[in-house]
């Protein structure tokens, strides 16, 4: 795979995920074998509350109490996810270099680096502080999980340490790439670039799926990115991925095009959700059908991530390609229209529309490295600059279903379009002309 993939200039990124292990791991099988074993440390074991209970009021990931009493030894393992997922000691030495070694297995085996899950939970308070109480939490319509406030939980001082030292073996290779996985406001977000440039060097940026589709929303949110960023470092963006809603079902199909050219335009590197370039939908997953422990936890209330992770479309076929037996998951009834097949040679398709953002994006350097700078746009649209070196081009997207004039900046002379994401435009593009509902321009600044 890595042979046939880097011949093909193409880069393996794996999912390493280090904050857990199996509960049937040998480590946590032998930690659990009595509180003398010599990987009880391993694991976070600690003793009941006074009333027995659990002792804290940490809450899993996946609903309920995030502690798991061993009726074999009496104390408590903590997990932030399922209870088959205990979490490691990242406060261990030991389990630290043992990790780092299973980095150093696959990076000699030659993978490109790693997408680092959950990055913000490795480390945990070491006193093992309550969590406050979340004032705004609403039962039935939030998951249980923010019963509280993860203010000991997660995103401790201490894990930017963990980091350095994670970059730091990757540091032993050329040219490998660390990405972390965080769900965090922006100003705690960029701390994982490190004090140093020595973190993560793509901590994740998921706020194009958190923000609310507004126009002005949205703006805030790039402005306070782009403000916050280290001087080093580079912006990444981050549309959809498997946690999260399809951002066609979250925005709608023609928003979907918009919100395309608004990744693939933005300065940073896009991460693209697989299957989000053919416009693909969440798919509703009947009970007896649902896999995510999510679902199960609570079920109905709509926290499963099944629904935007069904098989990839890539044909016409009763599997749509991806398997000759039956998937894990059911497919949708307009797979066939959704497929690769299908959109390979449609002009006007969305995969037709990703590969020219690409190749626009390939071809002008503005877009691939050049700096940002937002244009002023009120009501549904949302105007920046992109520039290097003397190039200057222009993006106005329209994020609203009805038509907006755009009123040009004086310090901007409109050029020669370069790409429209739905072509709703009537005759040539000109200088105040009305922007079309659910449309995106790129053009030449003269």
């Amino acid at each position: 795979l890595l042979a046939d993939a880097h011949h093909r200039d193409l880069r393996v990124i794996l999912d390493l995920v280090p904050n857990h292990s199996s509960d049937r791991h040998p480590w946590f099988e032998e930690s659990r074998r009595s509180r003398d074993s010599e990987r009880r440390d391993w694991y976070i074991w600690r003793d009941p509350a006074p009333d027995g209970g659990p002792p804290n009021n940490w809450r899993s990931e996946f609903g309920g109490s995030a502690w798991e009493l061993d009726e074999a030894t009496g104390q408590y393992y903590y997990h932030a996810f399922a209870v088959e997922q205990p979490d490691l000691n990242w406060r261990n030495r030991e389990v630290r270099e043992a990790m780092y070694d299973v980095m150093r297995f696959w990076l000699n085996r030659g993978v490109d680096g790693f997408r680092v899950d959950v990055m913000w939970h490795l480390m945990k308070d070491e006193h093992f502080r309550a969590n406050p109480e979340n004032p705004d939490y609403v039962p039935g319509e939030m998951s249980d999980y923010r019963r509280v406030l993860p203010a000991f939980s997660t995103d401790q001082p201490e894990v930017h340490g963990v980091v350095s030292e994670m970059r730091a073996v990757l540091e032993e290779y050329d040219e490998r790439l660390l990405i972390g996985e965080i769900y965090l406001p922006v100003e705690r977000l960029v701390d994982y670039y490190g004090p140093n440039g020595d973190g993560a060097h793509l901590p994740f940026n998921f706020h194009l799926i958190t923000t609310p589709w507004d126009a002005r929303q949205i703006e805030i949110v790039i402005d306070r990115y782009e403000g916050a960023l280290p001087d080093d470092a580079w912006p990444n963006w981050v549309l959809g991925n498997h946690d999260q809603p399809r951002v066609a079902s979250r925005v709608g199909d023609a928003q979907a095009r918009v919100a395309a050219t608004l990744l693939l335009t933005l300065r940073g590197t896009p991460t693209l959700y697989y299957g989000d370039e053919l416009g693909m939908h969440d798919v509703t997953i009947p009970a007896e059908r649902a896999l995510d422990v999510r679902e199960m936890t609570d079920p109905g209330l709509g926290f499963g991530r099944d629904p935007q992770r069904t098989p990839m479309q890539w044909d016409r076929s009763e599997a749509a390609g991806f398997t000759t037996g039956s998937p894990w998951l059911p497919l949708p009834a307009d797979s066939a229209q959704r497929s690769v097949q299908a959109e390979r040679d449609e002009p006007s398709s969305m995969l037709s529309l990703h590969r020219r953002l690409l190749a626009l994006r390939r071809r002008e350097s503005a877009l691939a490295v050049g700096g940002y700078r937002p244009l002023a746009a009120t009501g549904t649209l949302l105007a920046f600059q992109r520039h290097h070196r003397g190039r200057r081009l222009g993006v106005v997207l329209n994020l609203g279903s009805e038509p907006q004039r755009w009123p040009v900046p004086a310090s901007i002379r409109p050029g020669r379009v370069l790409l429209r994401a739905a072509d709703r435009f009537e005759g040539p593009w000109r200088p105040e002309v009305d922007i079309p509902a659910d449309e995106a321009v790129i053009f030449e600044i003269d």
